[in-house]
């Protein structure tokens, strides 16, 4: 017979597990170096959801962590309070290592405890590192970043238009603004003299 408790460790390990996938009919990059994916990468387009809404100038900075993982920060400017709002996180491969120290491009990754979401990186400018295209456990999570606040467009174009192909839906794409009008510093006090 099952008990209240059991029940809820099934339904608990199916909401998580249901977070960690990949979309129907998309397909993870195989061999990503992953100290050639750590640096700094500034979001070009993405679907809307709530934790960047109305955010601009958004970045995601990859470090290394003591424990094997990936330090994930994540930064965007808001212009209505004129304040960056950030949330650091953790990600891990899913995978084990490849014969050649690579990884399979699925990652899971956290900004809540011990809350996991899938990090499906789907496109990869291989062997420069560029641009990737990124998506979560559905379609209604994707992203394009690239080591540069512009891409160029021919390569935008391309990407937007794999996208959808993969069933993504472009039309709701949020173009992100990368200006470098907005100044990063808090003020200090006032000197008097």
């Amino acid at each position: 017979m099952m008990t209240m408790r059991n029940l809820l460790i099934i339904l608990c390990t199916l909401m998580l597990t249901s977070c960690m996938g990949v979309p129907d009919n998309i397909k993870v990059v195989n061999n990503v170096d992953a100290n050639q994916y750590l640096g700094t990468w500034y979001e070009i387009t993405r679907l809307d959801h709530s934790f960047e809404r109305g955010l601009v100038n958004v970045s995601a900075t990859y470090s290394l962590r003591d424990d094997g993982g990936i330090k994930v920060v994540n930064r965007g400017f808001n212009p209505e309070t004129k304040k960056w709002k950030e949330a650091e996180g953790k990600a891990y491969f899913v995978d084990p290592k490849n014969a050649d120290g690579s990884y399979t491009g699925k990652l899971k990754v956290s900004f809540f405890g011990p809350f996991y979401g899938a990090y499906n990186i789907i496109e990869l400018d291989k062997p420069y590192y560029n641009y990737v295209m990124l998506c979560g456990p559905d379609r209604s999570y994707f992203w394009i970043l690239s080591r540069t606040p512009q891409l160029p467009y021919p390569i935008k174009q391309h990407l937007i238009a794999k996208a959808k192909e993969l069933g993504f839906a472009t039309e709701k794409l949020i173009y992100v603004s990368q200006s470098a009008d907005i100044v990063d510093y808090e003020a200090g006090r006032h000197v008097r003299h």
